[in-house]
């Protein structure tokens, strides 16, 4: 994968927003078929309604989508590149292309449940999203390869709930990558309608998020906060989506306080 930001130093840095042209022919026409599917983009507009409108919860909408399958797919890329095993595929027998097709169907299709409810959503995500991967998996696959395909990335929606353990690694990444999603972006729509839970004001504290490759494990995790409430993201939030995710040892997480006025309750955290 090129490097979409310079930074002046050996490691690539994957910034929030930037445009990844992912070197697969496969994922690369799925993505465009999914970005292209009418009832696809209803659901991550209508799954927002519930989250946002109504309980004034940070996004979960189409920009929430678009930043966790930016960087599951980059956490893809750097494991890949530390030759960490992918045996969600391999071990239904699946090329190590479709890797990345179960990774980005999985965080494309992880909040549909939202439509029904907040609460338990992931539950009501399974049977939504097995409705749409039927419909998607015949484009690319034989019947086999569906089931398998669709069997995974099932399995990696219902594990970006923290009461559920990942048993793949392609799984674990889309419950780490869920997490991920914490600038304050993120709980603009909450803060400006008056939502002042503990979610949106430590969101606001979170600047941004960047992916690189680490040198004593293969994913550096930097966080720049600019008061101490972010530290509820980090710690509580994005600490326990990494706690069984299975990858534990392969991604180091670093936040910085970077408040000007040296009145820091927190300086630095790492995990």
């Amino acid at each position: 994968m090129s490097d979409p930001a310079a930074d002046g130093d050996s490691h690539r840095i994957y910034a929030p927003d930037a445009d990844h042209n992912f070197p697969d022919e496969k994922l690369n026409a799925v993505l465009e078929y999914v970005d292209d599917d009418e009832e696809i983009q209803t659901y991550l507009e209508a799954q927002n309604v519930n989250a946002v409108d109504r309980m004034q919860y940070n996004d979960h909408g189409k920009k929430h989508i678009e930043i966790v399958r930016n960087r599951a797919l980059c956490l893809y890329d750097l494991l890949k590149a530390s030759d960490v095993d992918f045996n969600g595929a391999r071990q239904q027998g699946l090329a190590e292309e479709d890797e990345s097709v179960i990774i980005a169907l999985a965080a494309t299709l992880h909040d549909v449940g939202h439509v029904v409810h907040r609460d338990e959503h992931v539950y009501y995500s399974i049977p939504l999203a097995a409705d749409v991967l039927d419909r998607i998996l015949e484009e690319f696959y034989d019947l086999s390869e569906i089931v398998r395909v669709k069997g995974e990335v099932l399995h990696a929606i219902l594990c970006h709930h923290t009461a559920e353990t990942p048993l793949t690694t392609e799984a674990g990444i889309i419950r780490v990558a869920d997490a991920l999603d914490m600038e304050s972006g993120r709980s603009r729509i909450p803060y400006e309608h008056g939502g002042r839970g503990i979610n949106t004001l430590s969101s606001q504290a979170i600047k941004r998020v960047s992916l690189h490759e680490g040198e004593t494990s293969p994913v550096l995790v930097e966080i720049a906060m600019t008061n101490a409430a972010g530290v509820y993201q980090v710690d509580n939030l994005l600490k326990a989506k990494l706690r069984g995710s299975g990858l534990e040892d392969e991604i180091r997480i670093v936040a910085v306080n970077t408040n000007e006025n040296h009145e820091q309750l927190v300086e630095r955290i790492e995990l």
